[in-house]
């Protein structure tokens, strides 16, 4: 693709959020969906199928399992949010776990998930810790990790216990891996979404901006991020967990409140990120990542993992 996008209707930009689910409840992300409709914003938020054991993994939050949040995710669809696709539960989930974790979703949304992202701890994570990398960079990562994320991810390892390899390529179309500091997405990977031969199991990768929790957020989307977007004619897919700081005690954080209200403001298109990603497909004549292509994302990542903390 050269030269600016045309985005539809006349947008100048475009602009979204993939939440993970994260420590999500009603009460603590609630009032954080309620703004993002009201200010015209349709982004996609994740999901966990099953309450998983309170005493294993990460980040406890509610499921499909506690029913007024499952009416809530359903309501949020129904008005042209996404829900996406974050694993079984908030552990490590076998492959029967998680083919059954992939029909509550279809018995609940009626579709299957279009958009995933890997739960970092889940040792179903698929091409996940050293296998995001090649080469020397994988050799770079491992050594500064002391080899803590070699071969413990295993969801695209075939015939493994927790290997979903197979399901993830048939049920879903797009899937997060790196995430960058920039607000302009398709400035940092100009090529998404695209397919990586390397890595079959996944039809489309996409990557994100760096908005983890509320402060990070904030800063990643400050006004003079904005205009920069707008003036770029870019596309930012902000990355972050809304359970962690966005709900001020049943209102929303004040400085996301405000930069929220401002970028809605512009003249950007505010759409789910399948939808995004579907237009941005539609656009590209190469999907396969070249080699060149490959080397400088996993470069630029691996610097910002190291030296800044982006996931």
């Amino acid at each position: 693709m050269n030269g600016p996008i045309e985005w539809p209707d006349g947008k100048q930009f475009a602009f979204t959020i993939f939440d993970d689910t994260d420590s999500s409840t009603l009460q603590n992300v609630g009032s954080v969906y309620a703004f993002l409709a009201d200010q015209g914003f349709r982004t996609t938020k994740s999901c966990w199928a099953f309450r998983g054991d309170p005493t294993k993994g990460t980040n406890v939050g509610e499921t499909l399992d506690d029913m007024p949040y499952r009416r809530w995710l359903q309501d949020l669809h129904a008005k042209g949010f996404e829900i996406g696709w974050h694993g079984a539960t908030w552990h490590a989930s076998a492959r029967q776990r998680t083919a059954e974790g992939l029909e509550r979703f279809v018995e609940v949304f009626g579709e299957n998930p279009r958009t995933g992202a890997n739960h970092a701890s889940n040792t179903e994570c698929i091409y996940w810790g050293s296998a995001r990398l090649t080469s020397w960079r994988q050799m770079a990562y491992n050594l500064l990790t002391r080899y803590r994320n070699c071969s413990r991810f295993r969801g695209h390892i075939e015939h493994d216990p927790h290997f979903w390899g197979d399901m993830c390529r048939s049920r879903l179309k797009y899937y997060r891996n790196f995430v960058f500091q920039d607000i302009n997405t398709l400035k940092a990977c100009p090529f998404m979404p695209y397919h990586d031969p390397l890595r079959p199991d996944v039809n489309y990768w996409f990557c994100s901006a760096d908005g983890d929790k509320v402060e990070r957020f904030n800063r990643c989307i400050s006004e003079a991020a904005q205009d920069r977007l707008e003036a770029a004619g870019g596309a930012c897919i902000m990355y972050t967990h809304f359970a962690c700081g966005f709900d001020d005690k049943g209102s929303v954080q004040p400085r996301f409140k405000t930069l929220m209200e401002r970028i809605a403001k512009k003249n950007g298109w505010f759409v789910p990120v399948a939808t995004l990603l579907d237009f941005l497909l539609l656009k590209r004549k190469q999907h396969d990542i070249t080699f060149a292509q490959r080397q400088r994302m996993e470069r630029r990542w691996l610097w910002e993992k190291l030296f800044v903390g982006t996931d």
